[in-house]
């Protein structure tokens, strides 16, 4: 089954290009199905990107899925056209009576502030609690999972002494949950943090289970038993040259920033570095879909109450 988006978003001409299946509104309501509705709490500078780089992922789904765009109330993106933001995403606020399935959550370029600090903390605060009656199930990444476990958990974050930057060899671990069914045993994945969340502090809470960890770059991948939440701190929904736009950006900056590991052929960032890990994405999202499909309400009304498992 195709994706649902808007009809202009620029995400569509690029999946239309690749050969993603992208629905229209009109077809879609032809169709006796009931889509799984995501939201995407975009919180990343370049808006325009990670929609495709989320859509793509999503759209390869054998379900319908119908996305929405949403953003914090309060806060105005600095990178991203005020005409796309009015075009395209809702406040939380708009849509805070609606129910959806399934909320993913992305990172934000903030990791060093701490979460009291950021603009927007006490607006996502309520967003994660209302993702407890609202939603049937979460995906958060980098920040924005570390982000959610410290508001659920008071798991905290931890700044490294230099980034973790490049792609690394990382560990599934046994597990016969269906998120991670059919992953490599071992997945190449692309890191960029200033921060981590520290192995014992996870295991030490009994709802949450590491699922992917790596032992150069640590945690990868955590699921949340009890609250239904995937937080996944790196980053299979980059595209091929998402590292070395990261890259670029900073030396332009005159950051002080080492090339990204194990990512140029040879080391050389002239060279066109080859994706390694864009299946085992396609996979990973494809499994936390089938999960919600599979446990979420047919009635999407019946999302957080008290007897839905």
């Amino acid at each position: 089954m195709p994706i649902k988006i808007p009809k202009d978003l620029p995400a569509r001409q690029i999946l239309e290009h690749e050969g993603i299946l992208v629905i229209k509104d009109t077809d879609a309501v032809r169709q006796d199905i009931r889509p799984l509705r995501i939201a995407l709490l975009n919180l990343m500078p370049k808006k325009i990107a990670t929609e495709t780089q989320i859509a793509r992922l999503l759209g390869s789904s054998p379900l319908q899925i119908e996305m929405t765009l949403i953003s914090p109330s309060g806060y105005t993106p600095k990178n991203t056209p005020t005409e796309h933001m009015i075009d395209f995403y809702h406040s939380w606020e708009k849509i805070r009576a609606e129910k959806f399935d399934g909320l993913i959550t992305t990172g934000a370029p903030i990791e060093r502030l701490p979460f009291e600090e950021v603009l927007y903390w006490d607006e996502l605060r309520n967003i994660f609690d209302w993702s407890k009656t609202n939603v049937h199930g979460t995906f958060n990444l980098c920040w924005g999972a570390q982000a959610a476990l410290f508001h659920f958990y008071k798991i905290q974050k931890f700044e490294l002494p230099n980034k973790i930057f490049g792609v690394y060899l990382h560990q599934k671990n046994q597990s016969n949950l269906l998120l991670v069914n059919g992953l490599n045993d071992e997945i190449p994945i692309p890191v960029s943090r200033y921060t981590e969340n520290r192995r014992e502090d996870l295991l030490a809470n009994k709802n949450l289970e590491i699922l992917i960890d790596s032992n150069e770059s640590g945690v990868c991948l955590v699921y949340d038993k009890k609250l239904k939440h995937v937080h996944m701190f790196n980053h299979l929904e980059y595209e091929t040259d998402t590292l070395h736009e990261e890259y670029l950006r900073d030396t332009s900056k005159e950051v002080k920033i080492q090339k990204p590991n194990n990512y140029y052929p040879d080391d050389n960032p002239i060279r066109t570095p080859k994706n390694t890990w864009r299946s085992n994405g396609y996979l990973l999202f494809n499994n936390w879909l089938n999960l919600i499909y599979q446990t979420t309400p047919f009635d999407i009304e019946d999302i957080g109450k008290k007897n839905n498992c």
